[in-house]
């Protein structure tokens, strides 16, 4: 069950500020407040979606298309799109997905470890 007074819930209906980049009908970016690079992003679907999982199975095709297209159009603006960036979704408990409600990190603005410690580096040229 979508729990409505999640952090990212009450972003959406502007009972907690944030530092917007981009805002649509479908969705929002804005700024982590605990970075973990010099760009670190989050995207969020206006909507009750609890995970990737649940966005997948229950957004509607101009939600889908809307949240994916928006954090394309970021990257291009902000000219990572050229150095590289990484997106990253957790689900469930494993991954440590802390808000339940689905968002993407962009992070980006320097060069990235491994997405896991102790991984080799796969660097494509």
């Amino acid at each position: 069950m979508y729990d409505k007074t999640n952090i990212f819930a009450k972003i959406i209906k502007n009972e907690i500020s944030c530092e917007k980049v981009y805002e649509d009908e479908y969705t929002l970016i804005f700024h982590d407040i605990n970075p973990s690079a010099p760009i670190h992003l989050l995207a969020i679907p206006k909507g009750e979606f609890r995970s990737f999982e649940d966005f997948v199975q229950k957004a509607s095709p101009d939600q889908f298309l809307s949240f994916f297209s928006s954090i394309q159009k970021i990257t291009a603006e902000l000219k990572i799109n050229k150095s590289g960036y990484r997106l990253i979704a957790n689900h469930g408990k494993d991954a440590l997905q802390t808000v339940g409600h689905f968002h993407m990190h962009i992070i980006a603005g320097k060069t990235l470890g491994p997405l896991i410690a102790g991984d080799k580096q796969h660097v494509v040229k």
